[in-house]
């Protein structure tokens, strides 16, 4: 069975998308579309711009979204048996599986951009990628250490990355070596993503995602919340939303696409860090991708 993943915050580059843009009609139409809808030059940037312009949140995610999408839809790829997205991936699998289309898609990604940036603003905080630590030592760790810190992405069964308040991070960070944890890496973020601290954000975009129609997608899309199979288009705006404040749980995401069946794994976008994650996690499948 064909599974297609989609890359989050972190995967753009400088020139990213400006290939494809020359591709085909049908990509440059896209591109354009995206550009109207923005309100500003976005090709701009992606095509031309340095790393540093495209590390802006309110550029990043739309740029990463609208890469995967238009790679997606101009593709000749056959129609997935079921796709998963990383954190702002969701979005690319949810419009490239029918759930959403392409103009709310990027309206609601340049929304989530923008409120996550004010959160951000409001309430500064950190992430650190924690390696081969124990999850439950890890979790504990968290839990145990005052302030506000908790595990944002189950990566790959080597790495978690946790998010929270800076001390709060900087203080478990100490806590997991003094237990052992060989390894830990403050990352170079805007923000505390996928923590508590994105509740003002989650307020935010509460209201769009409320009054944006969701149709039932082509395949289940495997949601960052929970893990599972979702096609119930209340259910899949409920984990969309909720996916801010809550880890991304792509260990299970993979297992659990590999325990109903996906044997090729495709990963549409820019870059290849979904295919390391996947190769950690379930080594057996084969895979693709699509930039």
């Amino acid at each position: 069975m064909k599974a297609y993943v989609f890359p989050g915050q972190g995967a753009q580059y400088p020139g990213m998308g400006k290939e494809l843009y020359g591709s085909s009609d049908k990509a440059k139409a896209l591109f354009e579309q995206a550009n109207e809808i923005l309100g500003f030059k976005i090709t701009d940037i992606m095509f031309e711009g340095d790393a540093e312009a495209l590390r802006a949140t309110k550029v990043t995610q739309p740029a990463v979204f609208l890469h995967s999408v238009v790679a997606a839809l101009c593709s000749d790829l056959p129609t997935p048996d079921m796709v998963a997205g990383h954190s702002l991936g969701e979005f690319s699998a949810l419009v490239v599986s029918g759930a959403l289309s392409f103009e709310d898609g990027l309206r609601l990604v340049s929304l989530r951009a923008k409120a996550m940036q004010k959160a951000c603003d409001l309430n500064p905080g950190s992430m650190a990628a924690i390696i081969a630590a124990d999850p439950e030592l890890l979790e504990r760790i968290c839990s145990e250490t005052p302030g506000i810190v908790v595990p944002a992405n189950y990566n790959s069964e080597p790495q978690t990355v946790i998010s929270g308040e800076t001390p709060a991070v900087e203080s478990a960070v100490v806590a997991l070596k003094e237990a052992g944890v060989r390894k830990c890496v403050m990352l170079q973020v805007g923000g505390a993503f996928h923590s508590p601290l994105m509740e003002p954000a989650r307020v935010e975009l509460a209201g769009a995602i409320d009054k944006t129609p969701f149709s039932t997608p082509i395949c289940p899309i495997y949601q960052n919340v929970d893990a599972l199979p979702n096609t119930d288009p209340e259910r899949i705006k409920s984990n969309l939303l909720m996916q801010l404040t809550s880890p991304v749980r792509w260990v299970d995401i993979m297992l659990n696409m590999v325990a109903d069946g996906a044997t090729h794994f495709t990963e549409i976008g820019p870059g290849n860090v979904l295919q390391g994650l996947i190769k950690k996690t379930a080594p057996e499948v084969e895979l693709f991708s699509i930039t």
